[in-house]
């Protein structure tokens, strides 16, 4: 059953999202709860310079056309997407990737708005021989990544899979309602920064420091107690506590304006948008119904029984999203390798 979802008002501005449940039987299946502890997630898999003596962690998997790239949420590296990429490769090659700072990658000086990510994506695609077409499949911020992607170079482009995505007019619309909300953000802004300044001996645990700067994501039930470890870890490095917040800060207004100002329609490009079913949440679900409008073939679907992180709740509803992308793509170019 297929539950088409319409625009509500708003409320919670701090997380863009999105909608629409695919359920067989009518129920909201349960929630998943498989515990990554891959190894791949314990090491670098393929580290490519992409200029400047800059490295990507890389991981690709399976093959065929056209290429899948899963671009993580901010301050995440690419294990959340454990649950997925293996299905999703069974059917066509599937490449995830750290970003500048994050994971096994190395830090990068430039500020991380949506622009520069997107050009070190490029940089890595060419330098690992990874020509287009792609699919780009983001979640959360790395949801502005993709759609910048594609509004600057829409021709490498195959299809587009958003996953409980961060919209470019989110922060915006959320601070007009609500002014104090802005202020807020700002002190926390201001807080972070403050954790650029610490060493690495000062992120004791127990600490207000540690539990500001280095605690881990609500999703760290979904990882093994050795991957977890590796996190905490990664949360004392500067490189590592640069790239979120840099990431966090600049989401809501640099990577923002950029997105807005980069807009374009997508054609017929394939598009889904995964939006998580949440009452919180109608500001997030109305704007992204105009992310799913910049195609002719543009999808909304609400995801039950789901955190923010739908591919580790729900791992089949991207799955089946992504896959429907694929199989889309590959009808709009029929050369394209199975």
């Amino acid at each position: 059953m297929v539950t088409q979802v319409s625009p509500r008002s708003c409320s919670a501005w701090v997380e863009a999202v999105a909608l629409l449940s695919i359920s067989v039987s009518g129920l909201a299946a349960e929630k998943n709860t498989q515990v990554i502890a891959d190894a791949v997630y314990l090491h670098p898999q393929q580290l490519v310079t992409i200029g400047e003596g800059k490295r990507l962690n890389l991981y690709c998997k399976g093959n065929g056309s056209p290429t899948v790239v899963f671009d993580s949420g901010r301050g995440d590296n690419m294990a959340v997407w454990a649950l997925v990429q293996p299905a999703v490769s069974a059917e066509t090659r599937a490449c995830s990737y750290d970003r500048a700072g994050l994971g096994f990658s190395d830090p990068s000086p430039e500020l991380r708005t949506s622009a520069n990510l997107v050009e070190d994506l490029r940089r890595l695609l060419r330098a690992a021989h990874l020509p287009p077409p792609y699919v780009l499949v983001g979640h959360s911020v790395g949801g502005l990544n993709i759609k910048l992607y594609a509004e600057s170079h829409l021709s490498e482009v195959a299809g587009l899979v958003f996953v409980d995505p961060t919209h470019e007019d989110i922060a915006k619309r959320g601070f007009e309602m609500d002014p104090e909300a802005e202020r807020q953000y700002a002190r926390y802004l201001d807080l972070l920064h403050e954790c650029l300044k610490a060493e690495s001996t000062d992120f004791i645990e127990g600490s207000k420091l540690q539990r500001t700067c280095a605690s881990l994501p609500p999703n760290n039930g979904h990882f093994s107690d050795a991957i977890n470890a590796l996190q905490r870890q990664r949360f004392t490095r500067h490189g590592y506590l640069f790239a979120w917040i840099s990431e966090q800060a600049n989401a809501a207004f640099v990577s923002s304006d950029q997105v807005r100002a980069a807009h374009r329609d997508l054609g017929d490009v394939p598009l889904i948008v995964l939006n998580r079913q949440d009452a919180h949440n109608q500001l997030g679900a109305a704007l992204n119904g105009d992310t799913a409008k910049m195609s002719t073939r543009g999808v909304i679907r609400e995801v039950e029984n789901t955190s923010h992180y739908i591919q580790l709740d729900q791992p089949q509803e991207v799955i089946n999203a992504i896959l429907e992308v694929v199989h889309a793509a590959r009808a709009n170019a029929p050369n394209s390798a199975p």
